[in-house]
């Protein structure tokens, strides 16, 4: 087996029930979900096993309870003595990934990402900004397109570059709308609005993103101790300073997915272990590179299967 990477999915993942079987049946599991009650101060645990959706689905809920997840999943995984070489995360997940590379300690990322979530929400009024997913276009047309679009006015830019071909662009309601009917013009196969509360990753998170580095002066951040790939860069981060600033940045600039697993395959990486709910970032993964081996552990039962599988494999 070649080098592993644990990989942790972003908000659009969060499902009721999620974490529940393995909050249920593995103590370390169930202390996180403790801990972040504990820490917010709120019963988040309650939302995240019994809902409601709607309830579970505002930003300021999502985030912290895909973290919690993700890292309850992780505890499990930790007592099986799998490890990574790498970590990375898609957008909020890569606050999973630094609790992961020891960067944050748990109780402060979930507070981080709560008050992340509420800041994201209250940048922008609800309705004014959108996102939306561009397929069969290349980035450099795309670019061309929303930079087209905001020179006339209206913001938009590219948000999210996923794997080949996926693209999802982000800004005002309006300049994703002219984007999007540009870009269908210049012969992207297809455009698909996204159901989200605002326009993030764009420059219209600039005012949520310092207020946000206020919140990242009140926590301690370490130097990682394993190496994790930066959303903003796709490059390795492992330095406090680097990792503050990374995390301001993210808030209004591009998440480099597709750059990030390369980079990763170009280090070695060939087994990539999704934890957390949903096999988003798997099947990107897969979309960059179909020969690499992609798990995902949702529960109990998967973390067991994939962990049969991975001593198997030693």
């Amino acid at each position: 087996m070649g080098k592993v990477a644990f990989i942790f999915p972003g908000q659009g993942s969060q499902t009721v029930g999620m974490g529940q079987s393995i909050a249920s049946e593995i103590e370390s599991a169930k202390i996180i979900f403790e801990k972040a009650d504990k820490r917010l101060g709120i019963t988040l645990s309650e939302t995240i096993f019994n809902g409601p959706a709607e309830k579970l689905t505002l930003t300021e809920n999502a985030q912290p309870a895909l973290l919690t997840t993700s890292i309850a999943l992780l505890e499990a995984l930790k007592e099986h003595g799998i490890k990574p070489d790498y970590t990375a995360g898609h957008s909020l997940g890569e606050y999973s990934a630094l609790v992961a590379a020891e960067a944050l300690s748990f109780e402060d990322a979930v507070y981080a990402v709560r008050k992340r979530g509420e800041y994201m929400e209250e940048a922008v009024p609800a309705g004014v900004g959108t996102m939306a997913a561009v397929l069969g276009m290349a980035e450099a047309d795309l670019q061309a397109v929303t930079s087209e679009i905001t020179a006339s006015g209206h913001v938009v830019q590219l948000a999210n570059l996923n794997c080949p071909g996926q693209i999802v662009i982000s800004g005002s309601k309006l300049g994703v709308e002219k984007a999007s009917e540009l870009a269908r013009e210049k012969g992207a196969k297809k455009v698909i609005p996204l159901v989200v509360s605002g326009p993030f990753h764009s420059q219209l998170m600039k005012p949520a993103a310092e207020r946000f580095s206020q919140i990242l002066d009140q926590i301690e951040i370490k130097d990682a101790k394993i190496p994790v790939i930066a959303n903003v860069t796709a490059m390795e981060m492992s330095k406090q300073e680097e990792i503050k600033e990374k995390l301001i940045e993210q808030l209004y600039s591009p998440v480099l997915w597709e750059r990030s697993v390369e980079t990763m395959l170009a280090k070695g990486v060939d087994t990539f272990i999704e934890i957390g709910p949903g096999k988003v970032l798997s099947g990107l993964v897969k979309k960059v590179n179909r020969r690499v081996h992609t798990y995902a552990i949702s529960d109990q039962e998967s973390l067991l299967e994939i962990v049969g599988k991975l001593k198997g494999d030693d």
